[in-house]
């Protein structure tokens, strides 16, 4: 009598399957980490190859006036650096034809104010060039309000802002002790402390500050951006200078009175990328906040050192 064979097919138990969905668990947990260090350093050098190009910018339009674009231009006398700032235009928007974006710049009309509907279809642009990838910004142009809320402008956010001087500069003073301030017009012969070792150009990430490319918007403000990490008010803001420069005074804050809404920030850790006056871009470690005392911290000093154009200072900028 012929044998019969087993028909029933070998399967998986409840155990083995048990077993191979805790090793795929553990493989992808090992595996997310590693993607997520690759994207960001993919997108840390482009932040550096941002701030280069600004950088390249800078210099060729310093090359053709002998003096840098200013931090913003008013043609308003001083009284307080929020409402007096119109037309506002800013040191990004200078350098556009040394970015490749003539044409945008030649449908921009200077004379008047950035919010001015003539200017609304240039103002509404969102360059990637101004865009760290690491920082959550919105994927097209968002409302500047004013300081009761009401909205002035749409405009292109932006995760950069240029330095006008260390924490004993002000955004909204009339001078700085920086490169870029109202109406400034710096050479790059007053850079005295060396170029190699001054701020011109940092990461203010939008998602701490909103900031913008165009300029200082006259009674516009800068606001708290959804993931800005210092404790207070979520509707707090700065003035409208604040929307294109920033001080050396705070690296990523963590715990400031006014929210580091004028201080450089970005979404990398541990740092922010920075272009100097030489052309280098650098990383350069947080300087979080100042001590309990309110006094400056050793790196803090440092930091506001380099934010400074003529101090005599010395400064290590591989802290």
């Amino acid at each position: 009598m012929p044998t019969t064979q087993n028909s029933r097919q070998p399967a998986f138990t409840l155990i083995e399957l048990l077993v191979v969905i805790a090793i795929i668990g553990i493989l992808i947990a090992l595996l997310v980490p590693a993607v997520q260090k690759v994207r960001e350093a993919a997108a840390r050098t482009q932040c550096q190859n941002n701030l280069k190009q600004i950088g390249l910018a800078c210099h060729n339009f310093h090359d053709g006036r002998r003096f840098l674009p200013p931090g913003y231009l008013s043609a308003s006398p001083y009284f307080d650096g929020a409402t007096d700032t119109s037309p506002g235009w800013g040191w990004a928007t200078f350098i556009l034809p040394y970015l490749e974006q003539e044409n945008l710049y030649r449908s921009i009309n200077l004379a008047l104010p950035i919010e001015h509907p003539a200017n609304a279809a240039a103002v509404q642009q969102v360059l990637p060039l101004f865009l760290c990838p690491s920082d959550q910004t919105p994927p097209s142009a968002f409302v500047v309000p004013n300081a009761f809320g009401s909205p002035l402008v749409w405009a292109g956010p932006s995760s950069y802002a240029a330095s006008c001087g260390g924490d004993e500069s002000e955004t909204d003073a009339l001078t700085g002790a920086g490169v870029f301030y109202r109406n400034s017009r710096t050479r790059m012969t007053d850079v005295t402390d060396g170029l190699s070792n001054t701020i011109f150009i940092g990461e203010r990430a939008w998602a701490n500050a909103n900031g913008i490319w165009a300029g200082a918007i006259s009674t516009g403000v800068c606001k708290r951006g959804q993931y800005n990490p210092c404790p207070g008010n979520s509707a707090a803001f700065a003035t409208a200078s604040a929307l294109v420069l920033a001080h050396a005074h705070l690296n990523n804050a963590t715990s400031d009175t006014d929210g580091g809404l004028d201080d450089f920030s970005s979404r990398h850790i541990g740092g922010s990328l920075f272009l100097f006056g030489d052309g280098s871009v650098r990383f350069v470690r947080s300087v979080s906040t100042d001590n309990p005392d309110g006094s400056f911290t050793a790196e803090g000093l440092l930091f506001q050192a380099m934010g400074t154009r003529g101090n005599n200072d010395v400064v290590n900028v591989d802290f």
